[in-house]
């Protein structure tokens, strides 16, 4: 058992812990997420095909990228995105870190992203592959920001609500300012999100968060 999933453990079986998911539309909510994200696919389909084209054609390299992210009980999953970097993207984080990424896990102008990814961030295009995340279980439309194994330890003992839950497609943070928000603030949010998560908080979020991308507020 990873350190991850052993603070989350507690919760994993009903546990006394944070209250996520303690009401009665929980399944109404994954059948939500499920005709949701597949009405999505279906109609988004042409948008996510002309997308991999694009990045396959102006970028090279693969059209996905894939990242360990913590899911629910702990566990951890490829979360999918569209690439919106150079092939060596990775490889030429260390010799970038500086105390503005300490501080917030993102750069304000990351010299790592193509003129494509930044169009498909400011857009938030780049997140639609995670739908199949959706459909998959692993995440739902609506829940706390999606973690990097890096981020646990910013969470403290914050981290097992973090992990009573699916990780969300959007959520509090995104139709509050996104990277505006100060990461305490942000840990915050998800862990009220967690704590909080009802039908109607649940439909709230999802109303809110077409306005919010349009806006771009908060997008770099």
């Amino acid at each position: 058992m990873s350190s991850v999933e052993a603070i989350s453990a507690p919760l994993a079986d009903g546990g006394t812990g944070a209250p996520a998911f303690r009401w009665r539309s929980a399944s109404v909510v994954r059948m939500l997420d499920v005709v949701l994200a597949g009405g999505a696919l279906l109609l988004l389909s042409p948008l996510m095909v002309s997308t991999a084209l694009a990045i396959w054609t102006q970028c090279g390299g693969p059209v996905l990228f894939r990242q360990q992210r913590i899911g629910q009980g702990g566990r951890s999953f490829d979360c999918l995105k569209f690439r919106t970097m150079a092939p060596d993207a990775e490889a030429r984080l260390p010799g970038l870190i500086d105390a503005e990424w300490r501080a917030s896990r993102k750069f304000r102008h990351d010299v790592r992203v193509t003129r494509l990814g930044g169009f498909l961030r400011r857009s938030s295009i780049d997140e639609l592959p995670q739908l199949m995340n959706v459909l998959r279980g692993e995440m739902s439309l609506v829940g706390p920001r999606p973690i990097v194994m890096d981020e646990a330890m910013l969470y403290g003992r914050r981290l097992a609500d973090y992990c009573a839950a699916r990780p969300g497609l959007t959520g509090l943070w995104q139709v509050s300012g996104r990277n505006d928000v100060p990461y305490r603030r942000r840990v915050a949010m998800d862990v009220w999100l967690v704590r909080n998560l009802t039908l109607g908080v649940y439909l709230a979020i999802l109303a809110r968060t077409v306005p919010a991308v349009l806006s771009r507020r908060g997008v770099y």
